[in-house]
């Protein structure tokens, strides 16, 4: 039986992982509405990632994926919570506030998938995020202990 680690299992799912370039450039933001066909396109392949990931191991707390971590240099996410809520899709997303207090968890990371470590983030954080339209619309944890609260971070 071979063991495989699971960075390898990730890349294999086409997860960039620690070390690629990709990961340390700058994204390039969406012009919206110009390239909103590019935007929905790019956000399918995202989500059609999340399906692949979620099929080899499961999220139980949510799970979140940017462009970068599939090769593509655009600044859009997709943050899936846990349970039953509607993914949340963050395009040229810039955090707009958060709070002094924060809260420390353990977290993972697609791209750097064979570690974990206490990572602490703000309990509050406001995203201004891009419509398709291009309007930007602000967008706020519910839960600030919760996966959505994390991983829009």
């Amino acid at each position: 039986m071979i063991d495989v680690r699971p960075s390898q299992q990730m890349r294999d799912l086409g997860v960039v992982q620690h070390g690629a370039g990709i990961l340390a450039e700058p994204a390039r933001a969406f012009d919206l509405p110009a390239e909103r066909d590019e935007a929905e396109r790019i956000t399918d392949e995202l989500f059609a990632a999340m399906e692949r990931i979620s099929q080899v191991h499961p999220f139980a707390k949510g799970m979140g994926i940017a462009a970068p971590q599939i090769g593509i240099g655009r600044e859009v996410a997709v943050v899936q919570p846990p349970g039953d809520a509607s993914a949340i899709v963050l395009l040229n997303p810039r955090i707009t506030d958060r709070s002094d207090e924060t809260d420390e968890q353990y977290e993972g990371c697609l791209s750097f998938f064979d570690v974990r470590g206490l990572v602490p983030r703000p309990l509050k954080t406001t995203v201004e995020t891009a419509a398709l339209t291009g309007d930007m619309i602000p967008w706020r944890s519910r839960d600030p202990r919760g996966c959505d609260g994390r991983l829009g971070r």
